[in-house]
């Protein structure tokens, strides 16, 4: 065996040629990172800005609005000395109120797709504008014309006659870019004109409640007032985004604005184009988030989907076999993974084309083959109900629950259409599962239970939930209404009777 002699260590030596080596490592480190922002970044965004400018627009609205009424006159005493004094000055303002409309005016921000002056904007830019103006960045002027707008996406497609092609600029593939990545806003901010400012990508998909369709592209680039309606730019010079709002307690830039991706835009400016407006798919149901409680009531592993509460009769999805209580899994082989991607997935879909959806129906996955139709403007979701009998029924209890069948006088009390039969929540126990899941009384119970039987009568649901209790369910599914709108709620079990 070969020996290997002992060597003495000074400890305090060791300690420091450690603490030396792991400085030289940070420090390379650093430099290599730092590099690597550098090749990332570019040295200037000057060449590209100045490729940009001319293709984005000012623009400038006028409407007239009507002044409104101003204060009464005061009564006073008959024969009071300040009598004749307030009467001549208040007819004096109401006489100038009414020759002098106001002007209103407003600025936003453009940009041109098109030589020959097609000029997309926000749809809040020039709602209810008399009059649209369209600024260069050479100051030429240009009166605009709107050739179609929709309020869903807060889009709008201006045309101007220029006297020469316009420098334009061409959308790029929003879904290619990534958090982190650049990205150059060009607006009008405050009115001042052309403004370059540039950050990056903080977040995708984001939902502002500002529509059905939310989908905004978040960017810390600076994005104020005016900038409504701007492109948002990576660094090739294509429009991945077109800045709409901000979040913002004082009005400026806090670093949190919001961008409707290209994706999104680019079909409904070209509907605004062919036809003046949005022609959007319609599936024809009114939908739901499946929550973890739906989720176990409906015997499925994890919550994912888009539940379908209501059917629009004579729709494509009451067509074509869809019924309320399928889960929607996915849609023309787009996975939906939550409630809010569905509206965008039809949405964005050709109207007429025929689509598989693939739904979750009573635990059994299958697919069915449906034509989209096209988004009516006046959507009025009809309730469906069979015509009510008069008999009188006894009142049973269930889960916290008063029910009972329809009878006139419940219809009278609870204000329910004609049409409307079935089973009615009288009274509601407020600390029970269906107070807390906000039942009350007047709502009807159209569904109840996994395989979504229609109760007649308030004994058909207790027995409906004792079968759940009995077969060792968590938690027993309703489908509830409200003035014509329904959803689904999960009511949990209790060890008790009734």
């Amino acid at each position: 065996m070969k020996k290997i002699n002992a060597v003495r260590v000074n400890p305090a030596a060791v300690q420091r040629a450690a603490l030396a080596s792991a400085a030289l490592v940070a420090i390379a480190l650093l430099l290599s990172a730092g590099g690597a922002l550098a090749r990332g970044a570019p040295e200037s965004f000057a060449p590209l800005a100045e490729k940009l400018l001319p293709a984005v627009v000012n623009i400038s609205t006028t409407q007239t609005v009507k002044r409104e009424d101003g204060p009464e006159m005061p009564r006073l005493p008959q024969g009071s000395p300040f009598e004749d004094f307030f009467k001549e000055f208040f007819d004096r303002q109401q006489r100038r109120n009414g020759q002098r409309p106001r002007r209103a005016t407003s600025l936003g921000s453009g940009f041109v797709i098109d030589p020959k002056g097609l000029i997309v904007t926000n749809n809040h830019v020039i709602d209810g504008a008399d009059e649209v103006t369209v600024i260069f960045h050479d100051d030429t002027r240009l009166e605009a014309t709107v050739l179609g707008k929709d309020k869903k996406t807060d889009l709008a497609l201006l045309r101007v006659k220029p006297e020469k092609d316009l420098a334009y600029v061409k959308f790029g593939d929003s879904d290619a870019s990534k958090v982190g990545d650049w990205v150059v806003a060009i607006g009008n901010p405050f009115g001042l004109g052309g403004t370059v400012t540039a950050g990056i990508i903080s977040a995708r998909a984001r939902n502002i409640n500002a529509g059905p369709y939310d989908d905004f592209i978040q960017t810390d680039a600076s994005i104020n007032r005016g900038n409504s309606g701007g492109p948002m730019f990576n660094l090739k010079g294509e429009v991945i985004g077109i800045n709409t709002a901000i979040y913002s307690p004082s009005g400026g830039s806090v670093g949190i604005g919001f961008a409707i991706p290209a994706k999104l835009a680019r079909p409904i400016i070209d509907q605004l184009k062919e036809y003046g407006r949005a022609r959007r798919g319609w599936l024809g149901v009114r939908i739901q988030t499946v929550t973890d409680g739906l989720a176990e009531s409906l015997g499925m592993k994890e919550a994912r989907g888009a539940l379908v509460a209501n059917i629009t009769p004579k729709g494509p999805a009451e067509k074509s076999g869809v019924k309320v209580g399928d889960v929607i899994l996915e849609f023309d082989g787009k996975p939906i993974s939550e409630m809010r991607e569905l509206p965008r997935a039809v949405a964005e879909t050709t109207v007429g084309k025929a689509v598989k959806v693939k739904v979750l129906r009573q635990g059994k996955e299958q697919a069915i083959s449906v034509t989209l139709g096209e988004f009516p403007e006046d959507d009025k979701v009809a309730a469906a109900g069979a015509e009510g009998k008069k008999e009188e029924a006894e009142k049973s209890s269930a889960l916290g629950l008063g029910l009972a069948k329809i009878t006139p006088a419940l219809r009278e009390k609870f204000k329910l259409e004609e049409d409307v039969d079935g089973v009615v929540v009288v009274d509601v126990d407020g600390d029970s599962p269906a107070g807390g899941q906000g039942v009350r009384p007047g709502d009807i119970v159209r569904k109840v239970g996994r395989n979504q039987e229609a109760p007649r009568t308030g004994a058909d649901v207790k027995n409906q939930v004792e079968a759940a209790r009995k077969a060792g369910e968590k938690t027993v599914l309703f489908l509830i209404e409200r003035g014509g709108n329904s959803r689904f709620v999960a009511l949990q079990l209790d060890k008790k009777k009734g």
